[in-house]
């Protein structure tokens, strides 16, 4: 029998399988990279169980495209937002397609929206303007934020501080601070997204230290696909492209730092998105 493109592109150290239905909160799988194989990422990450995947909206465009994505298949969502890089370009318009974009029933969170100071693409005032303006839109919508922040964690804070008694739940995406950010956002009752930055012997070795800071009830997993590709992989992938179906990798990884097993760090950090994005009781 041939073997299908699905079961050929990852090298057989890295089709892995998760013992628990895993879901992984932000797949930018509207990227480019995935326009020519998307069918067979989705159908590699259901092979791996990952069985929920949240589609990251960044921008207008992107986020329509999540909608359109999770509409035509099963255990896909979208989120809806303006990503700090992009602040410059907010206005009325901008604000008035979002808010329609967070009535849709495939839009689970508002974001990807926050900020990031490290590079400035937009000044910290635009990214202070369109943040603010998206955390309205997700007070008066009700919704989650799936949230960014790059060297900005007090600025951040403080924003959402002063938020906090009108939106709902909150999760710092794709999380790669300190211990002392890490508890400010817990203090504030935020859900916290690690990713494979913690794999990244280089820059994420801090993370594994203050891992078990973070209760089970607060943590979710994400891959950020195709960026932040594991480094310490059991095996080279071609073309470096990251994926949802390696997202198990990233769960083990976690998990031991955790100190838990990683069926029972999967299982959790699924319950607690189900939760957090209000989807239905199976993964």
């Amino acid at each position: 029998m041939a073997t299908s493109a699905v079961d050929s592109f990852l090298p057989e150290a890295l089709q892995f399988r998760s013992d628990a239905p895993l879901v992984d909160i932000g797949a930018n799988l509207t990227h480019e990279s995935f326009q020519r194989d998307l069918a067979d990422v989705i159908a590699r990450a259901k092979a791996a169980n990952v069985a929920t995947l949240i589609v990251t909206g960044t921008d207008i465009e992107h986020a329509e495209q999540a909608v359109e994505l999770a509409k035509q298949t099963p255990g896909i969502y979208a989120t809806a937002g303006v990503h700090p890089h992009d602040a410059s370009g907010w206005n009325s318009d901008v604000a008035r397609q979002l808010k329609a974009l967070h009535q849709k029933p495939e839009v689970v969170a508002v974001g990807e929206c926050g900020l990031d100071f490290n590079r400035n693409f937009s000044t910290p005032h635009e990214q202070e303007r369109a943040f603010e303006a998206q955390l309205a839109l997700a007070a008066e919508s009700g919704l989650p934020l799936f949230l960014h922040e790059r060297d900005a964690g007090q600025r951040m804070r403080e924003i959402l501080h002063s938020w906090r008694d009108d939106i709902s739940q909150a999760v710092i995406h794709c999380f790669t601070a300190d211990r002392d950010t890490l508890h400010g956002y817990l203090d504030l009752d935020l859900h916290i997204g690690l990713t494979g930055w913690i794999c990244d012997e280089r820059r994420g070795h801090h993370l594994r230290s203050i891992v078990k800071d973070i209760p089970l009830e607060r943590l979710m997993v994400e891959t950020d696909c195709p960026y932040l590709l594991p480094r310490n992989l059991p095996a080279k992938l071609k073309g470096r492209r990251h994926e949802p179906a390696l997202l198990p990798w990233i769960v083990r990884e976690i998990a031991q730092w955790h100190d838990v097993t990683e069926t029972e760090l999967g299982n959790a950090t699924t319950r607690t998105a189900q939760h957090f994005f209000r989807l239905d009781a199976e993964a």
